[in-house]
């Protein structure tokens, strides 16, 4: 079964086929950096993150391109708030996010373009609108898209233009659901964040960026476009809306990933850092369990956060690491390379990223790869050891990687393992002298400290509960 993706336009999972045989060109909407990341605005990233990694592993050349919006009303106000200038906000926040998604083990995007380097582009496809009669010029400088120009408006979200209201500015634009193009200039705005115009100084709408973004390094045509379900409307289709109007092809499938949701409400900025990779570190919760969490729900799933499923993901993260890691110790790391990917796994990532049953499949070939551990069948061990190594790599969580390897967590990894082996050293030699009670001891204190022994053919092997 070849890859198959839902599409938001068509409501239906249809078989990917990229424009160009063997090549695919991906958009995501990235951030607007107006304040720190938090876990909920990592999630498209690290689901974008999972689909860009097996479109690799299908054979295809991919462009993937993720914007940075940094300049925006909000951006704005946070410099006028902190007494800061604009665009170090913004560069401040770019900078952590970038940190943040390396944390996650989210690989860079082909490019990453900034709204603010493509100033010249947006106003080139403004300039088109209004030539093609889809948008017009008010007396303050203001450039409005025409939606009533435009009968197919609404075909992304399957809503009806005459349903829809945005924000009227009496006397701004000729209808309420028309959609800013380009800002004028305000005044009491900062001078350095107007750029010049054919209508007067001013700065780009937020949908005319990516539109000239996607098409100044994917071309008028592309394959993927995606996004939070939180941005389809308005964002997404008043991007589709500007495209077509100005008569590009676009994008050929929408994919957009499900929210992350705090007490079933979205996550906003509004949350500060509360939620964010250092403050859930800080409780215990590392980069890599992390990404487990965010990885193995699928996609397009709503999920309501909490720590205790955030803990639960981690144990479960846990349980394939010790796996993987007793493996390599008890075979060398060499005999846990080269794995293949299981059918079952292939099959579930085909059908539309269904990371759940992939992961299903990883747990079910740990736990028989520890069964063949513990009865000293080597070669089924180092099987199942480099497949279960080589699908969690395909989800950017391989636990060799020594991206996952944290100074503090190996020293006190070190510090433990060292202890248990010094604790089984003295139970087997108090079994060597028959005083069975003090090995039954020191194996309970062990199983109470979270810490199970297990006898096997190759000797005593231990696992973190």
């Amino acid at each position: 079964m070849s890859l198959r993706l839902y599409d938001t336009g068509t409501r239906s999972v249809l078989d990917f086929q990229p424009r160009k045989p063997g090549e695919v060109g991906v958009y995501l909407c990235g951030l607007t950096v107006q304040g720190p990341p938090h876990i909920g605005h990592l999630r498209s990233g690290v689901s974008y993150d999972v689909l860009i990694r097996w479109l690799r592993r299908s054979g295809y050349k991919v462009t993937y391109v993720r914007n940075v919006t940094d300049v925006d009303d909000k951006i704005l106000v946070r410099g006028e708030e902190q007494g800061r200038p604009w665009w170090s906000i913004a560069y401040a926040n770019e900078c952590i996010l970038s940190d943040a998604y390396a944390a996650l083990g989210a690989e860079p995007p082909t490019y990453e373009p900034r709204a603010t380097g493509h100033i010249t582009q947006m106003i080139d496809l403004i300039q088109e609108l209004i030539e093609r009669g889809h948008a017009y010029v008010t007396g303050a400088g203001d450039v409005w898209f025409d939606v009533a120009s435009w009968p197919e408006y609404g075909a992304l979200s399957h809503r009806r233009p005459e349903d829809m209201l945005s924000s009227a500015e009496a006397g701004a634009k000729r209808d309420s659901r028309d959609f800013g193009l380009w800002k004028a200039h305000k005044a009491g705005e900062p001078a350095d964040a107007a750029w010049t115009s054919p209508w007067g100084p001013g700065r780009p709408g937020w949908h005319i960026e990516c539109s000239a973004m996607a098409r100044r390094y994917l071309g008028d045509a592309f394959d993927i476009h995606g996004g939070g379900t939180d941005i389809m409307f308005p964002h997404h289709e008043n991007e589709l809306a500007q495209s077509s109007a100005a008569g590009l092809p676009f994008a050929k499938y929408w994919v957009h990933n499900g929210m992350l949701n705090l007490a079933g409400t979205k996550m906003s900025k509004s949350l500060g850092n509360t939620l964010s990779i250092g403050a859930l570190g800080e409780k215990g919760f590392g980069t890599a369990a992390i990404r487990y969490y965010l990885t193995g729900v699928h996609y397009r799933s709503a999920v309501d956060f909490s720590e205790d499923a955030l803990g639960e993901a981690r144990s479960a993260w846990e349980r394939l690491s010790n796996f993987v890691h007793r493996a390599a110790e008890a075979l060398g790391a060499e005999a846990t390379i080269g794995g293949s990917l299981a059918p079952g796994f292939t099959a579930a990532m085909d059908d539309d990223l269904n990371t759940p049953a992939a992961v299903a499949v990883i747990h079910d070939m740990a736990r028989e790869g520890n069964a063949a551990l513990d009865a000293g069948d080597d070669a089924a061990a180092a099987r199942h050891a480099a497949a279960v190594r080589a699908m969690l790599d395909q989800l950017g969580l391989d636990p060799l990687d020594p991206h996952w390897d944290d100074p503090g967590d190996a020293k006190l990894h070190g510090a433990v393992d060292a202890l248990v082996k010094l604790a089984l050293e003295q139970r087997a030699e108090a079994r060597a002298r028959k005083d069975y009670a003090a090995a039954d001891r020191i194996r309970d204190e062990l199983a109470h400290a979270g810490i199970t022994v297990k006898d096997t053919p190759r000797g005593p092997v231990w696992t973190v509960d």
